[in-house]
């Protein structure tokens, strides 16, 4: 397993048949950004990602390059877990803390014991609404691009599986959660979903990405230790580009 502080798995990374990379994405960073600013430190050509974060989670976002980029849809595949944060009381258009909270509505009635309850209904196989601030096209066109031009649109169910959605603390209106689910998962969704049931609505406040698979994000590479790995290996390259003369 790639873990931060192993050069070899930079060197097999920066080769012609490529390797994995795991690295913890930061906030505020979309998933491309990573991949453009690791290709230009490690400076490798191609270069792709398994599953998308959005911009305001942060988390484990496995790489692969070369020839290895064939293995992307094998990561992909796998279950992944999520820790994080939603607000109840209210609901967001993107279902996350991008855009602003309305609706506001009263948190009577609601405790530990409901949310709880609440949350159990959601684990096993569900029917789940994709939000409209996401990257899936429909009609040729991303919904975001659609939800940024006030254009809002039917979207098709899509089966999910939620392993398990476990509330770790409440402290209204924030609740914190682990979820572990299957591919193609909007924890979004399911935080939207669960204040509908609710009926105080809700929306994701934080989000990180803690594992796919076996892969942990605490064997990750933050882009800090990448920089500093990559000045260390273009001595390394100089030489062997001067041997090769």
């Amino acid at each position: 397993m790639t873990a931060h502080g192993d050069m070899d798995s930079l060197m097999a990374f920066r080769s012609d048949d490529g390797g994995m990379l795991l690295v913890d994405k930061p906030r505020e960073w979309t998933s491309f950004d990573v991949v453009r600013k690791v290709r230009g430190m490690l400076r490798v050509r191609k270069i792709g990602h398994a599953g998308t974060l959005d911009p305001l989670a942060t988390g484990l976002l496995i790489l692969a390059s070369g020839r290895h980029t064939k293995s992307i849809d094998g990561y992909q595949a796998q279950q992944k877990i999520y820790s994080g944060t939603l607000l109840l009381g209210a609901v967001t258009a993107s279902y996350d803390a991008a855009t602003p909270p309305v609706d506001e509505r009263p948190l009577d009635g609601i405790d530990e014991t409901t949310i709880r309850g609440a949350a159990a209904t959601f684990v096993g196989a569900q029917m789940q609404v994709p939000p409209m601030f996401a990257a899936l096209k429909q009609g040729g066109r991303r919904l975001y691009t659609l939800a940024r031009a006030g254009i809002d649109v039917a979207r098709e169910p899509r089966a999910v599986h939620i392993h398990r959605f476990e509330i770790e603390a409440v402290e209204l209106p924030r609740v914190t959660f682990t979820v572990e689910c299957s591919k193609g998962t909007y924890v979004r969704s399911l935080a939207h979903d669960l204040g509908q049931a609710l009926g105080c609505g809700a929306y994701l406040e934080t989000l990180r990405r803690e594992a796919i698979g076996e892969y942990r994000v605490e064997n990750a590479w933050t882009l800090e230790q990448l920089s500093a790995a990559a000045e260390l290996l273009r001595p390394a390259q100089t030489e062997a580009v001067d041997a090769g003369r």
